[in-house]
């Protein structure tokens, strides 16, 4: 094999004419560092040498990689190449413009803009019914599928015959190939009649045309094509093109030479004779490559600069060793053991992603003890790369994600997804409060305080069941009261539009100019500064331009998915100005570069390599047959990336045990591994460093049963009828309630609750004594009101208005029987108190009658059952028995009398029927109930109120069932313990 010194200044010339000239940089060294630092040295003589020449790169990410790499083998002042991103297609790169002249004496139409042909696409696949977030989804399949077949050069026409040699084939798959061949014949035809082609064909066309022009009449300067691997015809036809230059040249990353990957393996690669070959293997596609320029594996050339971080050539023959196809593993067995050695590679396998990520920062954080030395994480795995960030936040280094976030998680996106959602939800309490309380709106400094006070105060206004939608619906439920009044009122015209916002017939560009008029009216400025608001209203701006957004018609329930889906595409980058010695890389970002410690992590199969992404669009036979890549191409591609970054000087490989559902398994890749070396040396210090970071020291202090001993003069001297149950079952309950003064809220657009359904009961039967009398024929009438009304969600509707009409009924029945015995009721819904043993007693009597000897009968309702004689036996659950001592002492208002009946009226189902009248005073007869009552008030008085008992949580857990202070009291971490 050849090889050329790169420190020569005719290193590009020294070759036969027309003899092609191909560069293989090896697994072990930095691309982008061995091919800058290369250039330098070969033309360090002549400074302006290296300006007149020219490196044709994959995409604008390694023009980025590139440069830096010049920067860093400098040392100073340079004049660099032109560096030409050739277009990468999935990222809608557009090709440099050294190779779209815009003095071409033919030039070619303009592209499709993405985004409009996107929606394009959506509205030709639409059906109707369909919504249209599902037809983006599916166009943008559509897109990918249309891309594939204009970079592989594959005539529609084949489409007609494709399927000639599949008669097992499908239904469903024949249906999706007939309607892509009629989407094939209508969608060049929109695109003449625009004037536009797609930016696919575009890329092809200039490709070939470049190359035919470099062929009659070669470019000046050194011509490079690096780090370019895609097997495109039009791609691999500039690439022969290049390499036959008199003064081009090819450099391919990490080609497996014959010394680390004999013949025989090369050629099992395939495809050959119609056979699939070995897609998911590193090499593939590169030996696709190196066929389609027309250059034999033992024509290519090692390129000798190496730059900075380096490692051991032995290390990348081993990686290649450790990457063999399976047919071949068996030479493991037979390798030496220095062939096999992955010195300088260490691997963590930890529990779960969160020690991963501990792990990882750690690792990061040490190398940045040793000066200049650089670390980068490349990982596919989004939510660990974002993890590894916020801790290394911790100790003040800011080490940005370079393959981004999508601009839905980012602010001004999530901004502009919060007010479709309160537009299509009518205005629903969680949306709109979300989207109120956003960091974006009300302003800044003391604007921003006094907005969230308004908020805030809107927020409590709004806890419990959802208000009638729209604005109407919640002006009629905020004049229930002066507060909620008060805080709604000046954030009512903020949010006016977005009542309207789906009015009519709405098209997405419709959508996009109210989005924009909103956003601007709640956020200002800053909706749409920084990159993250640049994005958005770049997106915005494309929407309200494009043709296609103007027949694309969106509902207010297709609106936010639809939305989504276009952010979820669009990924914030940071800018320059993170941390200069740490990075935090996808594995696209990562390719041609190398760090003094590369971290590999995430490898858990379906992660790296990721799952292969499905065509909906053609069969994978089909895709064979189109001569299409097979869906396992990308496995090969990871595998390839995998390699190269396996060359750093220091590398750590990382996975967790567990996801955040389940067990996992772990990556090919990771395994191959193992299975060489009979296992990869664990770094356990780093492991065990993470894990004591966040440890507690000492031993586990354990949290006794709280048990609060306020002084005398802080202990409560009034107390609710209600609440002597919760002293005496849960006296910590009862202190964290009247001491502590802490009430739980009830949940936004919450269910209609047990204790919802009682008020509404109560407050239908105060209605009926303080309006009708108590007349049993008007009551029936009053709880269909009730569930006929606006604010009865129809699911609740239909399961409680028979069980609610039934019990209505009991109680109409009952009180005809009774006013037919001369019993009258006298008060409703009337609080009373009175004093006894030196505490203040008070509460609300939902009834109380006039007997016709003259006595009461107190009456409580309950939605629910009432409860058990054996609560009442064991001294709880006595309201009943402290309302009637209120009564007894007078203390009821304008309500004189012996209380003499005490009952409890159920609407819950009795055996089959609905409505029971209970009385807990029966076998003891009412004074005997009223003085055990008395006694059990004035014992539990006397030991927690007027004395100095500590409220012991959880004192009897079979009568406190309140779970409203369990968290508060710490409950899972000592009830049962003893």
């Amino acid at each position: 094999m050849r090889t050329v010194d790169a420190k020569r200044v005719d290193l590009l010339a020294a070759r036969q004419p027309g003899q092609p000239l191909v560069y293989n940089i090896p697994t072990h060294r930095s691309f982008a560092d061995a091919l800058a630092s290369g250039l330098v040295a070969a033309y360090s003589g002549d400074p302006i040498a290296l300006a007149r020449g020219r490196v044709l790169l994959p995409n604008n990410r390694a023009v980025r990689t590139l440069t830096e790499a010049f920067i860093r083998a400098s040392g100073g002042g340079l004049l660099l190449p032109r560096l030409i991103p050739i277009g990468d297609p999935e990222f809608d790169d557009r090709i440099g413009g050294a190779l779209d002249p815009a003095d071409a004496s033919d030039p070619l139409p303009p592209a499709v803009d993405p985004l409009d042909r996107l929606l394009s696409l959506a509205n030709l696949v639409r059906t109707p019914g369909e919504s249209a977030a599902e037809a983006l989804r599916l166009a943008a399949d559509l897109a990918r599928t249309l891309d594939q077949l204009t970079i592989a050069e594959v005539d529609p026409a084949r489409l007609a015959t494709a399927a000639d040699d599949a008669p097992d084939l499908a239904h469903h798959w024949q249906v999706s190939l007939d309607r892509l061949r009629a989407i094939l014949d209508r969608w060049p035809e929109t695109l003449r009649q625009r004037g536009r082609i797609d930016l696919t064909d575009r890329r092809n066309r200039l490709l070939r045309a470049t190359a035919d022009r470099w062929k009659l009449s070669p470019p000046s300067g050194f011509t490079l094509a690096a780090g370019i691997t895609t097997t495109a015809p039009a791609v691999a036809a500039l690439l022969a093109r290049v390499a036959r230059l008199p003064d081009g040249a090819v450099l391919l990353p990490a080609l497996a030479l014959p010394d680390t990957m004999p013949d025989e393996e090369w050629d099992a690669l395939g495809p050959e004779d119609g056979q699939r070959g070995e897609p998911t293997h590193p090499q593939f596609h590169l030996k696709q490559l190196l066929d389609q320029i027309g250059v034999a594996r033992g024509e290519v050339l090692t390129w000798r600069a190496s730059g900075r971080a380096s490692s051991p050539a032995v290390r990348g023959r081993a990686v290649m060793h450790a990457m063999t196809a399976a047919d071949f593993s068996e030479k493991w067995s037979a390798l030496p053991p220095r062939e096999r050695r992955l010195t300088g590679i260490r691997a963590a396998e930890l529990p779960n992603p969160a020690a991963e990520a501990m792990t990882i920062a750690v690792a990061l954080r040490e190398a940045l003890e040793t000066p200049e030395r650089t670390a980068a994480l490349v990982t596919p795995d989004r939510a660990l790369a974002s993890r590894v960030s916020a801790i290394l936040t911790r100790w003040g280094i800011d080490a940005n994600d370079s393959a981004g976030a999508p601009l839905s998680q980012a602010a001004p996106g999530t901004l502009l997804l919060g007010i479709l959602a309160a537009a299509a939800e009518g205005l629903a309490p969680v949306a709109l409060l979300a989207l109120l309380k956003h960091p974006l709106v009300g302003g800044t400094g003391d604007e921003r305080l006094a907005w969230l006070d308004r908020v805030r105060a809107l927020d409590l206004a709004l806890r419990g069941p959802r208000p009638p939608a729209g604005l109407a619906g919640l002006d009629r439920h905020c004049a229930e009261k002066d507060e909620w009044q008060q805080a709604w009122a000046p954030l009512r015209a903020n949010v006016a539009p977005l009542d309207t916002f789906f009015d009519g017939t709405v098209t997405l560009a419709i959508v996009a100019a109210r989005l924009r008029e909103t956003a601007t009216a709640l956020a200002g400025d800053a909706a749409w500064t920084g990159p993250a608001g640049r994005l958005a209203g770049e997106l915005l701006a494309e929407l309200e331009a494009a043709p296609a957004a103007a027949t694309t018609f969106a509902t207010a329930s297709d609106a936010v998915p639809l939305l989504r889906q276009l952010l979820d595409e669009r990924p914030v980058r940071p800018p320059y100005g993170g941390h200069q010695r740490i990075q935090i890389l996808g594995v696209l970002e990562a390719r041609l570069q190398q760090a003094d410690l590369m971290i590999l992590a995430g490898l858990n199969e379906g992660v790296w390599p990721a799952d292969p992404r499905p065509d909906p669009w053609l069969a994978p036979r089909i895709r064979v047959n189109l001569g299409l890549p097979t869906l396992d191409t990308v496995t090969g591609l990871a595998a390839h990336d995998f390699a190269s970054a396996l060359g750093a000087p220091r590398v750590l490989l990382t996975r967790a045990r567990r996801d955040g559902r389940s067990p996992t398994v772990a990556s090919r890749l990771w395994l191959r591994l193992q299975a060489m070396t009979g296992g990869i040396a664990r770094d356990l210090r780093l492991e065990r460093l993470a894990a004591a970071i966040d440890s507690p020291h000492g031993p586990p202090n354990p949290v006794d049963r709280p048990a609060p001993n306020p002084p005398l003069d802080a202990r409560p001297k009034r107390i609710a009828v209600t609440d002597l149950d919760r002293l005496q079952a849960d006296p910590f309950a009862f202190y964290a309630k009247a001491i502590l003064r802490l009430r739980p809220l009830d949940p936004l657009d919450a269910d209609h609750s047990a204790a919802w359904k009682g008020t509404a009961v109560h407050q239908i039967l105060e209605e009926w004594y303080k309006q009708d009398d108590c007349d049993p024929k008007t009551l029936l009438g009053r709880a269909r009101a009730l569930i006929e009304g606006d604010a009865i969600h129809p699911m609740l509707r239909a399961l409680w208005q028979p069980r609610l009409i039934e019990a209505i009924k009991w109680i109409a029945e009952l009180e005809a029987r009774h006013q037919s015995e001369g019993r009258r009721p006298t008060a409703a819904e009337t609080w009373g108190e009175t004093d006894i043993a030196g505490v203040t007693l008070f509460g609300k009597a939902d009834r109380i009658d006039r007997l016709p000897e003259g006595g009461l009968a107190i009456v409580d309702y309950k939605t629910g059952k009432a409860p058990k004689q054996k609560a009442v036996d064991a001294g709880f659950a006595l309201q009943l028995g402290l309302l009637g001592l209120i009564a007894r002492a007078g203390g009821f208002t304008d309500v004189a009398g012996t209380p003499e009946l005490h009952e409890y009226w159920s609407l819950a189902k009795d055996k089959d029927s609905f409505g029971k009248l209970t009385r807990p005073d029966k076998e003891l007869g009412a004074p005997d109930f009223l003085d055990r009552a008395e006694r059990q008030f004035t014992a539990a008085a006397a030991h927690w109120l007027t004395g100095t008992a500590p409220f012991t949580a959880k004192l009897n857990s079979a009568y406190a069932p309140y779970e409203d202070y369990d968290q508060l009291m710490r409950l899972g971490e000592w009830y049962g313990r003893d």
